[in-house]
């Protein structure tokens, strides 16, 4: 399945159950920040070893496939409302970040384009 048949599911669901009306940029803006900060308190207060650990746990591994499906749902809503052509804008960020990012610069540093 491709980004455009996934957005089309998700509008689907969205319109069988008449949401769309609460659908606004805004809102769903706000959303995708509340589902982050929900993903983020999977990882919170703790090291890398107890997250993949946890990680083990069918229960944790389905929370956090939930958190990021409510966070990827909500940006392809947002996209959908806002006339966003999802696939054509992660191309151009990809691109964009090219430029900022040379591979000769920046392999294996996690600095910022700024620092480089």
């Amino acid at each position: 399945m491709n980004l455009e048949e996934l957005k089309k599911k998700v509008i689907a669901f969205r319109d069988e159950r008449d949401w769309k009306k609460f659908h606004n940029p805004k809102d769903l803006a706000l959303s995708i920040n509340i589902e982050a900060g929900e993903l983020g308190e999977i990882f919170q207060w703790r090291t890398n070893e107890e997250i993949m650990g946890a990680l083990k746990n069918p229960e944790k591994l389905r929370e956090l496939k939930h958190e990021l499906a409510d966070i990827v749902i909500y940006c392809l809503d947002l996209a959908e409302e806002t006339g966003v052509d999802l696939e054509q804008a992660i191309l151009e960020k990809l691109e964009h970040n090219k430029k900022k990012y040379p591979v000769e610069k920046v392999k294996g540093s996690a600095k910022k384009y700024t620092e480089l």
